[in-house]
């Protein structure tokens, strides 16, 4: 499955720097602008005890872990939608992305320049927003010109549905709200909304990247940009950037906890964004587990069994027969597959069962 997530925000916000702690991709990071200028896509481990325990009781042979897309997108500055800076090459990137990390620079550091002089998350993200809405409307209203004849003048009823969600989305963008901010209703407008491919669209997490002291609870910057997004479809993120890079030098699993504990967190930044990314694709996981192998498969919420059997080899979809599901508690609480049999916790679903996150299943097919 190849769903991406693209890391933006105005140069120097410190893009880079997460992005080499999310991988062993090695972005160039430099102080000054469009440092990045070709997108670097890292394929990144989902971190998850689930996986772990499981490898624990069954000790297979091979262990594959759920992966996450991520991409580090050149920086965006001021004028981007008529093509300033690297406008044209950051738009086109982030419209071939699935979902938005909007990194935010909150912290101080007068050894670090700011694209504008000076520090204000919540400037940086409308600066953003703007650019992307601009070329959003662009597109919005390029399809109006298109459409308002037939859907105005004629009985086609598709036309007609598709101008009134065109005229919804322009009506946000005006008032300078993102297209995610309008409520579609029915299924036939959420995929015409779809095939627009409109950047603000697209699902966002805001990642506030901060200072070491600021790395467990915050401080002005992130309150200020919590306040400005109270009212968007959107999640928001603290991570200390730099700090998250130093962890990443230690050496051992102890050294990186200890530090971790010094600042107040429990787990990494970096671990609790590669969740949210995954979570923000829409992306849950199904497990298979055995002495040959343990794996995490990824599939859309929502997905029904057959489906999730395709994601495994199209022929377990083409003549799939059922699908024999664990719930993982059940799994772990009886000591394996044997004693969910024994307990009668092991239940057979058709083809309209619904997957759920943490499932793990074993598919009968016939081809």
């Amino acid at each position: 499955m190849s769903l991406q997530c693209g890391i933006v925000g105005l140069p120097n916000v410190g893009k880079s720097t997460l992005f080499n702690c999310l991988s062993n991709a090695k972005a160039q990071s430099a102080n000054f602008p469009f440092c990045t200028i070709e997108p670097n896509v890292g394929v990144i481990t989902v971190p998850d005890e689930r996986l772990n325990r499981l490898v624990e009781m069954c000790q297979p042979r091979s262990v594959v872990p759920a992966t996450v897309e991520i991409v580090d997108i050149a920086g965006l500055v001021k004028g981007a939608s008529k093509g300033e800076g690297l406008g044209n090459k950051f738009l086109a990137n982030i419209r071939e992305t699935d979902a938005i990390i909007h990194v935010l620079r909150c912290f101080d550091d007068d050894n670090i320049t700011h694209v504008d002089g000076s520090i204000d998350p919540v400037r940086d993200k409308e600066i953003i927003d703007y650019e992307l809405q601009l070329k959003d409307l662009e597109t919005i209203e390029g399809r109006i010109a298109r459409t308002q004849k037939q859907a105005q003048t004629g009985g086609d009823k598709v036309a007609k549905m598709q101008y009134e969600v065109l005229k919804r989305f322009k009506d946000a963008l005006d008032q300078g709200k993102p297209a995610r901010s309008v409520t579609l209703e029915t299924p036939d407008e959420q995929k015409y909304a779809r095939e627009l491919f409109l950047l603000t669209n697209k699902p966002v997490l805001y990642v506030c990247n901060v200072d070491d002291a600021s790395a467990a609870n915050g401080n002005a910057y992130v309150e200020a940009v919590r306040e400005a997004i109270k009212d968007e479809n959107a999640q928001l993120l603290i991570v200390a950037a730099q700090t998250e890079a130093d962890i990443a030098e230690l050496d051992t699993f102890e050294e990186r906890q200890e530090f971790l504990n010094e600042i107040g967190l429990k787990e990494s930044g970096v671990s609790r964004l590669i969740r949210s990314a995954y979570a923000l694709l829409n992306l849950q996981t199904f497990f298979t587990a055995g002495a040959d192998e343990v794996r995490a498969w990824t599939f859309m919420r929502g997905a029904k069994a057959p489906q999730c059997a395709g994601i495994i080899h199209t022929d377990f979809e083409k003549g799939f027969i059922r699908a024999e599901v664990i719930k993982y508690d059940d799994y772990v609480n009886l000591g394996g597959e044997q004693g969910v049999k024994e307990a009668g916790k092991l239940s057979v679903e058709g083809k309209d069962y619904v997957a759920q996150d943490g499932d793990i299943m074993h598919f009968r097919f016939n081809v």
